[in-house]
């Protein structure tokens, strides 16, 4: 499978370009055109064998498969419109749209047109989660009563473009973020849709002022309840970007993954925790394959939805749109 990286805004383009090669994929082009250097400089130095081309010329051309996007978020709908239509499929980094009207224009281009419109969200390019939803559809820990998931994020100011700090320019922290969160918890709850109880945004201190720096969601199903935390108030002395977590309760046990790091513990990140009606016990998903890229190019070759349903995806956005649209907003009082 050949494909072009369009839109190099965002660094998650390494990872989603990185993904697809040890996967078996060809990236044959990139769009040099960006709104950060940095990111074009990082993505030239890690892939040095990759040409750059221009954008016309990667959507035009019929030996390309598909494109993979991460642009700025509030472009990204139309540039994925723009090779649906040209006959190639789309993986983007999130989030893919920031308004309704863009998640419309979407689906009705994938039904024009038969392409595969795809996210590349966490939970599937995570070994601890994917171990952990294997545990919890076992049954181990009885039936999934109630998940919570905490996603800190550090803000790394200096590396944000001024696009970041542009509310329409990414659809809002939990359109952008939160998004994780409802994926996951569809995923673990096993169901095709859910409802919004409650959905807070907070713009609580962080420059410039309005900015959305924390927000928080609940999620229900008729059998599971989901609560999320999203924010970006990771501290500088933490060694990592965030110390995400997921807490799942079940009628015979519980499990939780630190995603990240053991804060005083183990090294490395991974680490689940599970303890059920006999015993506990530390996992390490450090090792664990992660199938993802794999199953996202079988889909791709045989029109199969296997690594991320097309619906489920459109769900997801719709959620998150959704909850970012509906929710209630705190601003700190500021001190004298």
């Amino acid at each position: 499978m050949r494909f072009a990286a369009i839109g190099l805004d965002h660094r998650h383009i390494y990872d989603l370009t990185e993904g697809l090669l040890a996967a078996g994929a060809t990236c044959v082009g990139h769009d040099p055109v960006t709104t950060d250097p940095r990111v074009l400089d990082g993505f030239r130095r890690r892939f040095p064998e990759v040409p750059a081309a221009e954008r016309e010329r990667l959507l035009d051309d019929r030996s390309i498969d598909f494109v993979v996007i991460a642009a700025r978020p509030s472009v990204r709908a139309d540039l994925a419109i723009a090779a649906m239509q040209r006959g190639k499929d789309v993986l983007t980094d999130k989030p893919g749209v920031t308004t309704a009207a863009q998640l419309e224009a979407i689906q009705q281009s994938v039904a024009e047109t038969g392409r595969i419109w795809s996210i590349c969200l966490g939970r599937v390019a995570s070994p601890a989660v994917q171990e952990a939803l294997r545990i919890v559809r076992s049954g181990e820990i009885g039936r999934l009563v109630h998940l919570t998931h905490l996603a800190p994020h550090r803000l790394n100011r200096a590396l944000r473009p001024p696009w970041f700090f542009d509310t329409p320019s990414y659809g809002g922290i939990i359109n952008d973020i939160g998004v994780h969160s409802i994926d996951q918890f569809l995923a673990f709850a096993d169901a095709p849709d859910a409802d919004i109880a409650m959905s807070t945004i907070g713009a609580f201190g962080t420059d410039p002022d309005g900015f959305e720096d924390f927000a928080e969601l609940v999620l229900q199903t008729p059998s599971v309840r989901g609560y999320a935390r999203v924010d970006w108030f990771t501290p500088d002395g933490l060694p990592t970007w965030g110390d995400g977590r997921l807490f799942a309760v079940g009628t015979e046990g519980t499990l939780e993954l630190r995603k990240n790091l053991d804060i005083e513990g183990r090294p490395g990140t991974n680490h689940m925790f599970v303890a059920n009606r006999e015993t506990t016990r530390h996992i390490d998903c450090g090792g664990l394959p992660v199938t993802y890229y794999r199953d996202f190019l079988a889909d791709l070759r045989d029109r199969t939805q296997t690594a991320m349903p097309q619906q489920l995806v459109f769900t997801i956005c719709r959620l998150a749109l959704q909850a970012q649209a509906t929710a209630t907003r705190f601003t700190a009082m500021r001190q004298p």
